[in-house]
């Protein structure tokens, strides 16, 4: 049985509307909440922001980065304005990154400074030299013919990447309305999320997971958990995965 057959945004704004003021997301170690209806003002202006610098419908955005918080504004935001996430494991080394932005047309790279030990900025200059040379937006690489941006989560500054604090500025001053345009364009049909395979046995495949896969899987397992609105959930696995957007995310997400 179908559960919903709303896209990830409309499914959040009706949680929006219905629990405004419930903690939607606490990080303990940064002292960081946000209820819902702030979360939900986040992912709307980062969403704008996408859309100011290009992005449209169907485009594909990575995230290379651990569960820092913007990680699920960028989720959102991407399902808001229909382009798909690209979710990158953060245990990738250089040739690994190669082929998946290659292999997924990616449009559109968000990182952080790096995890254990690799170092996610030098490897993206490493295999993007044109970043330090074209500006912003307007990258032409020879590799990666698709590549227009690379976007780094936090507020410093990279030569030829925005931050997300840009995007955000950019997003305050782009117009509501074309972001509530693109939203009725939407189906629950279409592709938002695209996760990679371990690779074990080949190459790894992009799986291509829709509005309404991830949405109702969420829901029936936290139906098996009995989630209510009165219950948090400690989320300790990676989000690149699906046991962490969909047993994880999902799940929370349906049940508030």
């Amino acid at each position: 049985m179908v559960f919903t057959e709303d896209t990830i945004g409309e499914f959040f704004e009706k949680q929006v509307n219905k629990y405004p003021d419930n903690e939607f997301m606490v990080y303990p170690d940064r002292d960081l909440r946000f209820t819902y209806r702030e979360f939900n003002d986040r992912v709307d202006m980062m969403a704008k922001g996408l859309l100011s610098i290009g992005i449209e419908k169907g485009d594909h955005v990575g995230i290379w980065a651990n569960n820092v918080p913007d990680w699920l504004t960028f989720m959102f935001a991407t399902a808001k304005i229909g382009a798909v996430l690209v979710t990158i494991n953060t245990a990738y080394k250089s040739h690994e990154l190669d082929y998946v932005m290659k292999q997924s047309d990616m449009k559109v790279l968000a990182i952080i400074d790096g995890f254990r030990d690799v170092d996610y900025v030098k490897t993206v200059y490493d295999l993007v030299p044109e970043l330090k040379t074209h500006a912003r937006g307007h990258l032409h690489s020879e590799e990666f013919p698709h590549l227009l941006s690379v976007i780094y989560i936090g507020p410093e500054k990279h030569r030829g990447m925005f931050n997300t604090n840009e995007i955000m500025l950019l997003g305050k001053h782009t117009s509501s309305n074309l972001l509530d345009d693109v939203k009725k364009s939407l189906s629950n049909e279409d592709v938002i999320n695209m996760q990679y395979t371990s690779g074990t046995t080949g190459f790894p495949k992009g799986v291509m997971l829709t509005h309404r896969n991830v949405l109702n899987n969420g829901y029936y397992i936290g139906e098996r958990q009995k989630f209510t609105e009165n219950d948090r959930l400690c989320l300790t696995v990676p989000l690149f995965h699906c046991f962490g957007i969909v047993l994880g995310v999902m799940a929370i997400l349906t049940h508030a």
